[in-house]
Formats: C-alpha cells, structure tokens, sequence
C-alpha cells in the first residue's frame, strides 16, 4: 500500500513562518508534523511507500527531510510556484499518479494534521470493511459544518452523501482529510475529474466516488489538530505536549 501526503499548499496564514517553509515540517514538540505522521503509519508495517506531494517553491525541503528518514519516500514536484496557480488537491493526487504511474491501495492524508491516536487503526477498519474509506466526528457548530466536507451515513457506516461546505448541512458528521482508497477505486480519478468533480478539496473526490461504489466512514478514535493559522499553532504547540 502507498502513503500519498498532500503537502503541496502554502500556508498563506502561517505567514511569516511558512513565507519560506512547508507547514508539514513545523515542528510540535520535538518532531515536525510530517514525522508524527509518517512514524506512526510506518510503525503499522502495512505501507511500503511514502509519496510526498509539493509545490515547486517547497519540494527540496521534502526533499532534505525525506533523507532523514528509514523508509521508503518519493517527494513529486507539481512544479506550482504560487498560491494562485496551484492545482488543487484532486489534482495534486491525479498527477503524482501519473508522474510514478501508481496502481496500488492508497491511504491519502493531509500533511498539516497532528493527530493523537494511530491511522493504522483506521488502515485496519478499512481492511475490514473491504471498501475504501473515510473517518468522521461530530461537529455540534454549523459555522464549522459549513467549512467541512460533511457525511450522510446509514447505520452500516456506510456513506449515503457528502457534500464540501455545504451551506445547509444535512448531518454533525465532518469528514476530516484521511482516506483509504482500493485500487480499483482511485483507477476512476480521472473519470471523477472528467465528470467535473471538484478539484481543490480531497474530500471532493469522496463525495463524487460515494455515488458509485461503497465507501466506509470510521467515528474517528481521537482528536485532530488541524493547523491552520499561526494561533491554532501555538495552540498544537500547547495542548499536544500534554499527550506526546
């Protein structure tokens, strides 16, 4: 199975920090944020191979960092250089497909979440489901609910819907940027884009592939930190020593 991280965007918000610098590679505690990922699905043995998608401005720092680490990683340049031009994450996963001709099982994730529990405990669910998948959580706040992908499930856990930022949501059940992919369901990317999927947020592809083949929705284990302007760092910063 393959890791694709999406790790092509350019923290506009975390400006002066990542004026220079990819976000994935801040660090919280002693470790950046990539390393806490990367460590931690590596661990579960199920991934043998780690594919790293950057934007030109940032790819030699992946680069850099990738030849720290024991195992296995590629970084694909989408050769972007600017926030107005970059692809979108769709296309960010459309392209480093073709660049290394990919055909395999994929586990796709955001590379700027710090998470307190294992994704290898969502890569099992998914296994035995035997459908590609996401994780949910309940979210009460419907300001929030309308910046997320939000679910529809039945009581299988299986998805009815879903629909990115939507402004009269039908469920509490945020989607947040994890999923697993069969093979033979990532193979339909570019028919997902032909048929006018959106392309800038990954779960955009979730919600065109929900309507045509199953895919699974785990009540994720833990919390997430999502880091997204430098106070929501400095929180991460704060809140995640307690557990490290």
């Amino acid at each position: 199975m393959i890791c694709l991280i999406l790790a092509a965007g350019y923290a506009t918000r975390l400006y002066p920090l990542t004026e220079n610098f990819p976000k994935p590679l801040l660090k919280v505690g002693e470790k950046t944020i990539l390393d806490h990922l990367t460590d931690d699905i590596a661990a579960g043995g199920a991934v043998n191979e780690f594919i790293v998608i950057s934007n030109h401005k940032f790819a030699n720092h992946f680069s850099d960092w990738a030849k720290t680490k024991p195992y296995k990683i590629r970084v694909v340049d989408d050769e972007t250089e600017t926030n107005e031009t970059r692809l979108g994450a769709v296309c960010d996963i459309q392209f480093a497909i073709r660049q290394l001709n990919l055909s395999d099982d994929m586990l796709v994730i955001a590379g700027d979440n710090v998470l307190d529990f294992s994704l290898n405990r969502f890569v099992d669910y998914a296994k035995e489901k035997n459908t590609s998948a996401v994780m949910r959580y309940f979210e009460p706040e419907q300001k929030r609910l309308q910046k997320c992908g939000v679910l529809e499930i039945d009581e299988n856990d299986r998805i009815l819907g879903m629909e990115e930022k939507p402004q009269t949501p039908k469920s509490n059940w945020c989607c947040p940027p994890f999923y697993y992919y069969k093979k033979e369901d990532i193979a339909l990317l570019d028919d997902a884009i032909a048929a006018g999927c959106g392309t800038d947020a990954p779960g955009s592809l979730v919600a065109w592939l929900c309507e045509k083949t199953a895919v699974s929705a785990m009540e994720m284990p833990g919390r997430r930190y999502d880091i997204g302007n430098l106070e929501s760092y400095e929180q991460v910063q704060k809140e995640y020593q307690g557990i490290l």
